[in-house]
């Protein structure tokens, strides 16, 4: 698949965004929308995160693993139930998932705007 036909499944694209630190989430927003997304959230809660899983229009989830003390993994359910892509967004890497989620995209942070697009691209690419 060439770049061009990559990068055009991010234009446009919604993006739920689930992600308690504020400096990241306004990172997060600024490389989606660079990448032509429209953010979805973000939401800084699980509470609210699980509303917008079950309840918003996206086309990909970027997760947080650990949100304001609370692990992800009920927003993750409600997202695969759903049939959509996520990704988790975690400091510790692949390792810190649980199963059942250990196959999905990781990125870790610090990350690159590059390793997102990247990221992201191969989730939407692959589905649920």
């Amino acid at each position: 698949m060439g770049t061009d036909t990559s990068e055009d499944l991010l234009n446009g694209a919604r993006v739920l965004v689930v992600e308690d630190e504020a400096a990241i989430s306004m990172l997060l927003e600024d490389m989606l929308l660079d990448f032509g997304c429209t953010v979805v959230g973000p939401a800084a809660r699980l509470s609210t995160a699980l509303e917008m899983a079950e309840a918003e229009t996206f086309a990909v989830a970027i997760l947080d693993v650990n949100v304001a003390g609370e692990p992800i993994y009920p927003v993750a359910e409600a997202i695969v139930r759903r049939g959509l892509p996520l990704v988790f967004s975690t400091g510790y890497g692949g390792a810190g998932i649980r199963e059942p989620f250990r196959d999905r995209p990781v990125v870790q942070k610090p990350f690159s705007q590059q390793d997102l697009k990247r990221t992201l691209i191969a989730a939407i690419s692959a589905g649920a």
